[in-house]
């Protein structure tokens, strides 16, 4: 009977230590994602603006044509300045998700929601990636159009069509970092005192 009881408290101590050291790594990474969620706002808010003024954009070129003469140098500008902004906002993304990778989880819930914002995070510098990859081609196909005496401005690169496949469905970021935070404080009720260091 003793050496029954002796497997039972070490297994409530082995359980209890593993549970505190759960909570202090989910109380961690809820403090990180507090420190960041001001940044990943501004970025939302720049992603935003940036695909609905690309939207906008193609929409005006496939309704209209490309234009001829200046209209098509003009493009060309404004497909390569939204295609360098389209990389600015990924490589701000890509640093976020760096700095959330980074934080040393071996929990496996912690572990889990780090991972569930992560794929998030990296599937909307993928879907910037290929904005940008679009663009840029349709800049460089902008400038062809200029130098070809045949094109009579009423049609427009492929990249446009891609660009408005791509955009057409698009409502903005999801907010996963919000989704992140609140899954950790319910589960491991953390309060505003954690956030100040103490577990």
């Amino acid at each position: 009977m003793r050496i029954r009881y002796c497997w039972l408290l070490a297994a409530v101590v082995l359980w209890t230590g593993c549970g505190k050291e759960e909570r202090r790594e989910a109380t961690s990474l809820y403090r990180i994602l507090n420190q960041k969620q001001a940044d990943l706002t501004a970025i939302n808010a720049l992603e935003k603006d940036l695909l609905g003024s690309t939207r906008s954009w193609c929409e005006g070129i496939i309704a209209n044509g490309a234009g001829r003469g200046r209209d098509l140098d003009e493009n060309a500008v404004s497909a390569n300045a939204l295609a360098q902004s389209a990389s600015v906002v990924s490589t701000q993304l890509g640093q976020l998700r760096q700095t959330i990778y980074d934080q040393p989880l071996k929990q496996e819930y912690p572990q889990g929601v780090r991972s569930a914002l992560i794929n998030q995070l990296m599937k909307r510098q993928k879907m910037l990636q290929e904005v940008r990859a679009a663009l840029e081609a349709s800049a460089a196909d902008f400038l062809e159009f200029a130098r070809s005496r045949s094109y009579k401005g009423d049609t427009y690169p492929e990249g446009i069509a891609k660009l408005n496949s791509l955009l057409s469905t698009y409502n903005g970021p999801e907010d996963a970092m919000g989704k992140a935070i609140e899954e950790l404080k319910v589960k491991y009720t953390i309060q505003d005192v954690d956030l100040a260091g103490k577990t």
